[in-house]
């Protein structure tokens, strides 16, 4: 069980502070989360106490660096169920895609071969195929989705071919929150020898990810959304896939030698793919964040979630103003509108009330003709959040929306 009152103490974000006047509401955790004080502690560890590059160095100090680093990748592993040489630290999900996108579709995507995505997926999940397709003359493809914007197994069965060679989708889209079935995705893409690279941004804070159980060829999150700092992320790729791929970027660090000839021998991953100096205070962040997650349990913060998301489900049910666009959907992420009022000026209108929502498209532009709608207001959750702050949006929903009631109530 959450004790969400003691587990608040933890964040410095959510110690007495406040917004236009109002007790700060903190309900945009789809976008980053607040971190809890051994995250921010951790990440000042590196600076105050060990300050040394990885893989530089023959002194203590590096040799305890590079320790960390090792340990926090097996935490990583562990964390997800790979294995530690399947570890890749990157700058974040974005990243992560992008090395996937460029360093295996580029490499081995051709003319005639199919990408399939979904009109659901991020900007990270769309932006890099768009230009993997162009340079390949590969093909995008787009699995349909339902009337609420579900992924089902019969609509991603009509799509697949025999030319499909890779299958990027998120396991929880970002706007909608609907949880796609990864497992027999997987299952089905590999009896067409198709790859499955998976955006596992919005899930891995929010359920336990077992990517032997899911048989997922990548998955890519970021730190920063499961209370860790900014900056660093995972790729996680089956070892056979990442000893084939090229690196995305090439430096210090990722090769075993090279000659004026312009011969280089790269090292064997995750190595490969990590030029460059490591986002090392990063990485210690990230250590001690999947440590605090371990610790209040991955299925105790799903199952807090889902009653808080129930609990708002149903006080927004009864406003005749609001419109729900995920009434069924799985994650902590509400999406709604109330209605004759833009988006960005009801998020301005919350704003004057000490709660931070996110509004526009959310970086998933091809959802408009979907929802109908060019924008609209989320709501996400995480385990740190309350029931009262719940009540607290109802409240300001209930008794105003229109940008103006910002300044004149």
């Amino acid at each position: 069980m959450i004790n969400v009152n003691k587990i608040r103490k933890d964040f410095p974000m959510l110690q007495n502070k406040t917004q236009q006047g109002h007790p700060l509401v903190y309900l945009d955790n789809a976008a980053t989360t607040f971190k809890p004080q051994c995250v921010i502690d951790a990440c000042n560890s590196y600076y105050l106490n060990e300050n040394a590059n990885s893989h530089r160095g023959d002194y203590d100090l590096a040799f305890k660096v590079d320790t960390k680093v090792d340990e926090v990748r097996t935490k990583v592993a562990n964390f997800i169920n790979a294995e530690k040489q399947e570890i890749v630290f990157t700058s974040g999900t974005s990243m992560s895609l992008n090395m996937i996108a460029f360093g295996y579709g580029f490499k081995f995507l051709k003319e005639g071969d199919e990408i399939l995505l979904s009109e659901a997926e991020h900007a990270s999940n769309v932006l890099p195929w768009f230009k993997v397709a162009e340079l390949t003359k590969a093909t995008i493809k787009y699995i349909p989705l339902t009337k609420e914007g579900r992924l089902t197994i019969e609509n991603f069965k009509k799509t697949i071919t025999k030319h499909t060679k890779v299958v990027s989708l998120a396991l929880i889209t970002n706007v909608l929150g609907f949880n796609v079935d990864i497992k027999e995705i997987s299952k089905i893409a590999h009896e067409y020898g198709a790859v499955v690279v998976c955006d596992g941004a919005q899930s891995v804070p929010h359920m336990k990810t077992d990517v032997k159980d899911l048989d997922c060829d990548f998955l890519s999150f970021s730190a920063h959304k499961m209370c860790g700092p900014t900056g660093i992320g995972i790729l996680y790729g089956k070892f056979d896939l990442l000893k084939i791929m090229d690196p995305l970027m090439s430096g210090g660090g990722d090769n075993a030698r090279f000659d004026m000839c312009g011969n280089v021998a790269f090292l064997a991953p995750p190595a490969k793919f990590e030029a460059g100096t490591l986002n090392l205070e990063g990485i210690y962040g990230l250590g001690a964040c999947i440590d605090y997650i371990n610790n209040i349990g991955i299925d105790n913060i799903s199952s807090y979630e889902k009653e808080l998301r129930k609990y708002a489900i149903n006080k927004l049910k009864s406003l005749d103003n609001i419109i729900i666009y995920n009434e069924t959907a799985d994650a902590g992420i509400i999406t709604i509108n109330v209605k004759g009022v833009f988006p960005q000026d009801e998020a301005s209108y919350l704003n004057s009330k000490g709660i931070c929502v996110r509004s526009g498209e959310h970086c998933a532009k091809l959802l408009k003709d979907l929802l109908k709608t060019v924008g609209t207001v989320r709501i996400s959750f995480y385990f740190y959040n309350t029931f009262e702050e719940i009540d607290t949006l109802y409240e300001a929903l209930k008794n105003g929306g229109d940008f103006l009631d910002a300044y004149f109530n």
